[in-house]
């Protein structure tokens, strides 16, 4: 029987690099993207020297090249869509191209990425896709309306996608982190307009100054890469703490710090639904 292949996008750093470099200790096949070997040398040596492959593909380029290099790669059994990018600003300070680019990156690669890889997992009746989303599609903040909504739009993909692939013995996760050890502010996109004097002193403008500082995060990236190679592989207890969970969560929830993020935000669609209880029956016919 023939190792499993992975094809994982953003193995530059972070949850890619060492999703890559765990899936190869397993002896699993693996090919990562990076939009560039010279600039990620290190990440694309490091899983070389592990046996894995690295290829260039940049999320922003036409879909049709795209297609063409996720194809050239034959069988796929576990899709991870990692790759993204953080635009920090307030919704208001948003150009359009920003706003293109958000999106280009966080969702329409992606959705792409699946477009080229499903026709052939459909065909073998298995395959297994993974979208990385955040914590913050359920608990959006000041200043990252567009990345939240960028993750947002990726999870509601991916419920429709699962029901719509589940008949063909295909997998969907989303996988939401909370705050990992990763180069995550390093890599923030700053706004090209600046933010209005009017919000100066409200929690936009501190929120704006706690993601330029950055803050400590909890999460370990080694520790996520591995409950999420679990989760998509799974087996018993043994085979790892989160390996149960195959098949059985819609999501993966990684980092305490989101579970109690994304309880507080569960427990306010509840009241709102609560509330609304009465008004939304009047309107029924």
């Amino acid at each position: 029987m023939s190792s499993p292949v992975w094809f994982i996008t953003g193995v530059s750093n972070g949850f890619g690099l060492y999703l890559s470099l765990r899936a190869l200790k397993a002896g699993h096949r693996v090919t990562g993207t990076v939009r560039s070997r010279t600039k990620a040398a290190d990440a694309v040596k490091q899983i070389e020297t592990a046996g894995g492959s690295v290829i260039e593909l940049d999320l922003n380029e036409p879909k049709v090249r795209i297609e063409e290099k996720v194809k050239a790669l034959g069988q796929i059994d576990y899709l991870v869509n990692n790759a993204g990018f953080f635009v920090l600003g307030a919704v208001e300070q948003a150009t359009e191209e920003e706003a293109q680019r958000q999106f280009q990156t966080n969702f329409f690669g992606p959705l792409h990425v699946i477009q080229a890889a499903l026709p052939a997992m459909r065909t073998r009746r298995s395959g297994t896709i993974v979208n990385l989303s955040s914590v913050a599609a359920k608990d959006p903040q000041p200043t990252s309306g567009l990345y939240a909504a960028s993750k947002a739009a990726v999870e509601a993909l991916s419920e429709a996608l699962a029901r719509e692939v589940s008949p063909f013995n295909i997998a969907v996760l989303v996988v939401e982190p909370g705050a990992f050890r990763t180069n995550f502010f390093a890599a923030l996109s700053m706004p090209a307009a600046p933010l209005p004097p009017d919000y100066e002193g409200t929690d936009t403008a501190r929120a704006r100054g706690v993601f330029e500082r950055g803050w400590d995060q909890r999460g370990d990236p080694r520790k996520g890469a591995d409950r999420i190679f679990e989760a998509v592989v799974g087996g018993n207890d043994s085979a790892g703490l989160a390996a149960p969970l195959k098949g059985k969560v819609a999501r993966l929830v990684i980092g305490q710090d989101a579970v109690d993020r994304i309880r507080k935000s569960a427990d306010r669609l509840v009241a709102d639904l609560d509330a609304c209880g009465e008004v939304a029956k009047s309107t029924d016919f």
